[in-house]
């Protein structure tokens, strides 16, 4: 009988990102620089085919059914994805017992790499406590009497926590504090008690759409300019939603395309991004290509698919960038990365230069240590491999 050449079987890596809901539009950014990420690694890994399984995240339960369908039916040997905290823990549990690589690409609830952390879960953006601590000199600076205004989901209650914290360490005073459902179309109620408790800053603690829903009506109501509003870890598809006639605030970002400290690789992957898209790249975009690139080159480092392996090569994946020692704690899984302070700027000139970076936060390893805490500090215990 003549010999017939087997096919060989692809590598393939879960993506899990939201289809639909108010997060969607920074998950197709997400998706896009993930697939983008595969694009420039030829379609290969090991010298393999590789192709990328997205599938949904319609509800936390069903985020953590989908991972696990990736996992036994698609026979994934990583994933990545995310797009809400609760979407995330609810995998990294799945990720966790099945030990596969995970690396969350857009939550940033502090017990994702704390109390809930696994040894095969990694995480891409700065948790809360970092980002909300490189914010508070901006805030305080402002005034010391804040009005909280939440998502009723684990991102925004993680925002609202922390900020309480440091602003009773200031010696700051709460005026306000409303926690609103996901998906809340009308805030018109929320900034009429928002205009009558008169507070110096409002801080929010809202997911993408409902960002956009709110900074519009705050414009409506005559209230920007007059009443700060910060909110941290937002993304720029979020603001550029809102129009640049209706944008106003500080906020942080881990990453922003026209910042001039993007290192040579972030500027390759920004002008990649415009050539095929005919617009910049989003945050979002950079943080699905980013992750990706990462979990890509630790595959290939690992040379094998075996997940402890490729757990070990992530451990040992880093660069520099920004004066930064870009890697994975051990202790926690949690990237080391630096983050922007940004302000709007008083005239925008289209509609996605936006900002102006006001500091890049820390500056140096020695900042990063302190910003991002110790092992002794860490909430999460986990067993070694």
């Amino acid at each position: 009988m003549p010999h017939v050449a087997r096919a060989v079987e692809p590598i393939r890596i879960g993506l899990l990102e939201a289809k639909q809901g108010p997060i969607a539009e920074q998950s197709q950014y997400l998706q896009r620089g993930t697939f983008l990420a595969m694009e420039q690694m030829g379609n290969e890994l090991l010298g393999r085919p590789a192709e990328i399984i997205w599938d949904d995240e319609p509800s936390a339960q069903a985020a953590g059914q989908n991972a696990l369908q990736l996992i036994q039916q698609n026979k994934v040997v990583a994933m990545l994805g995310g797009a809400l905290s609760n979407f995330a823990l609810a995998e990294e549990a799945i990720a966790g017992q099945y030990k596969v690589p995970f690396l969350i690409n857009n939550g940033a609830a502090e017990e994702i790499t704390g109390t809930k952390c696994n040894p095969y879960t990694f995480r891409l953006q700065s948790p809360v406590p970092v980002q909300a601590a490189a914010m508070l000199p901006y805030l305080e600076n402002i005034g010391k009497r804040w009005y909280f205004l939440s998502a009723s989901y684990a991102y925004g209650q993680d925002i609202v926590n922390n900020f309480k914290s440091l602003l009773k360490g200031i010696g700051g005073t709460i005026v306000g504090d409303d926690q609103v459902p996901v998906g809340t179309s009308d805030y018109s109620a929320y900034i009429l008690k928002i205009r009558e408790a008169q507070p110096d800053l409002v801080i929010g603690g809202l997911t993408s759409g409902d960002l956009s829903s709110f900074l519009k009506q705050w414009k409506d109501f005559g209230m920007s300019g007059k009443i700060p509003f910060t909110e941290i870890g937002v993304g720029d598809p979020d603001l550029w939603a809102v129009g640049k006639d209706n944008i106003a605030g500080i906020y942080t970002t881990m990453w922003w395309y026209k910042d001039p400290n993007n290192s040579p690789a972030d500027k390759a992957f920004a002008a990649a991004y415009e050539k095929k898209y005919n617009a910049p790249a989003a945050d979002k975009a950079w943080m699905g290509w980013y992750s990706a690139r990462i979990m890509f080159e630790s595959i290939n480092k690992a040379n094998s698919t075996n997940p402890d392996a490729i757990v070990e090569a992530l451990y040992n994946w880093s660069e520099l960038d920004g004066g930064i020692n870009v890697h994975f704690d051990r202790w926690d899984n949690q990237l080391i990365h630096r983050l922007l302070v940004v302000g709007i700027k008083k005239h925008i000139p289209n509609q996605w230069d936006y900002f102006d970076v006001l500091q890049s936060v820390p500056s140096n390893d020695a900042e990063a240590a302190v910003a991002f805490g110790t092992q002794a500090q860490s909430a999460c215990h986990m067993t070694p491999l």
